[in-house]
């Protein structure tokens, strides 16, 4: 089966998440901005931090600095807790272009390395990706995963650091776990990028798979929603 049916097929298994998960501020369709705004640059210092919220309870489960310490030879953001407490580093080979993803539960590196948004700001931009990812401590082990990238408009959205232009598009991923009992592995995303920060204000993830031998039982995982409360 190709991606782009399989995840079609899981949207539809996922849209119980988001009925049944709270309101949330959501974005006002918009004409798309003339002329288009400019992706900032990275520099050294550049910093957003993100309240990271459970999308069933509502319930804060962390607040998450992100500040950009390296550009030479990859692009390194390292990650803070209210706490203090340091998370893994988000590594990118270019800017925009991820190799080691911080968003999961645990640490993905991916290779050839992912686009963070789309290439394009363009509200007819779309593209299928396919590379192979590991799980971090386990380089051996290159799994493959399968995504499908697509814009959906700008929009004007709300989150606590204020108001935005944002270009909302949306992820759906089909990917192989590293959990040979875990099949038909489906991630869906839905990120508002705004150009000028170099970064999303709010971002949503859910997803879902299958028990090997178990047909039509479809697992539910976390979901979650982080909003951008402060940056520079």
């Amino acid at each position: 089966m190709n991606l782009t049916r399989r995840t079609l097929l899981a949207s539809a298994a996922l849209l119980p998440v988001a009925c049944t998960s709270l309101s949330y501020e959501r974005g006002i369709p918009i004409s798309q901005p003339k002329p288009l705004p400019v992706i900032r640059p990275p520099q050294l210092g550049q910093s957003w931090t993100y309240i990271k919220k459970d999308m069933f309870s509502g319930k804060t489960l962390d607040v998450i600095t992100e500040q950009l310490t390296k550009l030479s030879p990859t692009i390194t953001v390292d990650r803070v807790t209210a706490s203090g407490n340091r998370l893994p580093s988000e590594i990118q080979t270019s800017w925009g272009m991820v190799a080691t993803d911080t968003q999961w539960s645990r640490l993905l590196n991916f290779s050839p390395s992912l686009p963070l948004w789309p290439e394009q700001l363009s509200t007819a931009w779309a593209k299928q990706i396919t590379t192979k990812y590991s799980v971090a401590g386990y380089p051996e082990s290159r799994l493959h995963w399968q995504e499908y990238m697509s814009v959906h408009g700008w929009e004007k959205i709300t989150v606590p650091a204020g108001e935005f232009v944002a270009l909302r598009f949306q992820t759906l991923i089909n990917y192989e776990s590293d959990d040979a009992n875990k099949v038909d592995c489906i991630r869906k995303e839905t990120v508002w990028f705004v150009p000028q920060i170099g970064r999303w204000v709010a971002r949503e993830a859910s997803g879902s798979y299958q028990i090997q031998g178990q047909i039509g039982a479809v697992i539910l995982e976390g979901s979650y929603r982080w909003e951008l409360s402060a940056y520079q």
